[in-house]
């Protein structure tokens, strides 16, 4: 292990020496996506933030953000974090989400193919990997084929799971296309396979990953929500400003070798490209945008006031808590 990686490691470990949960603790279940090249960023909450702000967390992974609201709505989880897509999509039919802010409003995804692709208009006629119905990749899928004016019925879907199994099915050619994270791009060519199109190209505006809970969770746990949310400011914060220990850190949740490329790639892309606001903000206008999506695509039923969905008010509360 190169010596930087060791000493940054050692540095980890000191901020992860959090004293065990006081019985005045609150505790806190996040339906977390599951851990990936990416997952210093997300599980950096978990290393010591949570414990300050008087939390015990649980960070419960998931393959995708449609699971995580049917945790949350089932009262097995108190948060969840994915798309808002399918928040908003759920709060139109009544169902009881909230947007509470975006810490992850940039796309890394894209969409990646073998063999003769080399336009989207070539997906005619193909198979292409996403996930569940309803998750990022279907709905990002979906507004690309839009774009470029191809039917979805001229494409087939396979529901293959996360990236990492998409990305197999698509190595292995038994799909032509699949919508995985960027985090590939590095080893992509060895495997015959190629970014056809980056997200953040032709969906700016796509909000990737968003923190949601229930009304009834607001109400009734006010306080371990503002916690919360300040808790994941703090970490994320720390996370980006400390790229060598989240690195570390996702080597180790995601059980990653020390030569794989990806972590490190992801961790500059995410920096260069802006796509992360520790600050978790709420960007209406793009928000409004992937409701427009939504309507456009059947899955939501007409265009909702944002206020039903979402409520900044816990956010201002925990930017205050984390400070400066």
């Amino acid at each position: 292990m190169p010596m930087k990686f060791a000493v940054t490691a050692a540095a980890l470990a000191v901020l992860t020496l959090a004293a065990p949960a006081r019985a005045e603790d609150k505790e806190w279940n996040h339906a977390i996506l599951a851990a990936k090249s990416d997952s210093g960023y997300l599980f950096m909450v978990n290393k010591g933030f949570a414990e300050k702000q008087g939390l015990k967390l649980t960070l419960t992974q998931v393959e995708s953000d449609a699971i995580g609201i049917k945790a949350l709505l089932a009262g097995q989880v108190d948060s969840y974090e994915g798309s808002p897509a399918g928040a908003m999509i759920a709060a139109s039919r009544g169902a009881d989400v909230k947007v509470m802010g975006c810490q992850w409003p940039g796309l890394p995804h894209g969409v990646f193919v073998r063999g003769g692709v080399a336009t989207p208009q070539d997906l005619k006629g193909k198979t292409i990997a996403i996930s569940q119905p309803g998750a990022m990749p279907d709905q990002l899928i979906r507004t690309l084929l839009r774009k470029y004016n191809v039917s979805v019925d001229d494409v087939k879907f396979a529901n293959l799971g996360g990236d990492n199994d998409r990305y197999k099915a698509l190595a292995a050619g038994v799909v032509d296309g699949a919508v995985i994270s960027g985090e590939y791009t590095p080893i992509a060519e060895k495997a015959g396979v190629k970014l056809l199109v980056a997200a953040r190209d032709v969906l700016p505006e796509y909000l990737r990953i968003c923190l949601m809970t229930s009304g009834a969770v607001e109400k009734k746990r006010h306080d371990e929500l503002v916690r919360f949310l300040a808790a994941e400011i703090s970490a994320y914060r720390f996370a980006i400003a400390h790229p060598d220990e989240t690195i570390v850190l996702t080597r180790a949740t995601a059980n990653i070798n020390a030569d794989d490329p990806r972590p490190a790639y992801i961790f500059d892309d995410a920096v260069k490209n802006h796509s992360l606001d520790p600050e978790i903000g709420l960007p209406a206008d793009r928000l409004n945008w992937m409701q427009q999506q939504s309507v456009a695509s059947g899955d939501q039923p007409k265009l909702d006031d944002l206020a039903i969905v979402t409520d900044g008010g816990p956010r201002k509360e925990a930017l205050a808590r984390a400070g400066n």
